[in-house]
């Protein structure tokens, strides 16, 4: 899969040193649009930057530019996406603006967004009509724990890690009932129903054992 980042995701996981599982995780290329490098983090991650740096130097992470978006002709295609979302949104979303505009461009097929308030980006993706699947911290390490490259121990571990080194104060039982409740007993979209059953399929997951033997960690 593909992914544009917000960059709240990028500050959570580069805080915990867990920047890998993105790479690892979304092994088809990690996005990000250069204001959400040079302004928002910026602002608001300056402790990670060099590190961030670090991994676009070495192409883990694609940072795409306004010149780039005009070699590959989809500048103009941009700024309409930048537009449409920016009247969804509120002004204190404009990093999420800027992700998932970058990943309606280029056809990136997740968005990777910690930001779950109501009314805010990863809530209103999962109610659209729209290609774009939005995923937090803690979907990206269910997912890496179903598909069988963690075990439950170090999913809860890791949990833990990224929840307290951003003082975020989620509690990973919701965030996994929320998790089923999405793919699941209630989801907002089929596509992402069928996505999942394609995923278990594919993955040959024992879902009820995964989930009962994760339940008895947390």
């Amino acid at each position: 899969m593909r992914a544009s980042l917000d960059t709240n995701a990028i500050i959570h996981f580069y805080k915990a040193s867990l920047q890998d599982i993105l790479f690892q995780f979304f092994e088809d290329g990690v996005f990000i649009y250069e204001q959400i490098r040079d302004i928002e983090l910026e602002h608001h991650g300056k402790d990670i930057l060099n590190q961030v740096d670090a991994d676009i130097e070495a192409g883990k992470i694609k940072k795409y530019t306004d010149i780039e978006l005009k070699e590959l002709h989809v500048f103009r295609i941009f700024e309409n996406n930048v537009l449409d979302n920016k009247m969804l949104y509120g002004a204190g979303d404009l990093g999420e603006v800027y992700a998932i505009a970058l990943a309606q461009t280029i056809g990136a097929y997740s968005l990777v967004t910690d930001d779950i308030k109501q009314g805010g980006p990863y809530m209103s993706l999962m109610q659209f009509d729209d290609d774009i699947m939005p995923f937090n911290f803690a979907d990206i390490l269910i997912l890496r724990y179903l598909v069988g490259d963690a075990d439950a121990l170090k999913t809860v571990k890791d949990f833990d890690l990224i929840n307290k080194n951003s003082d975020l104060n989620w509690i990973f039982r919701s965030q996994v009932i929320k998790f089923i409740r999405r793919f699941w007993k209630s989801p907002y979209r089929l596509e992402d129903s069928k996505w999942m059953q394609e995923l278990v399929i594919q993955n040959k997951i024992a879902v009820k054992t995964k989930f009962t033997e994760l339940q008895k960690l947390i």
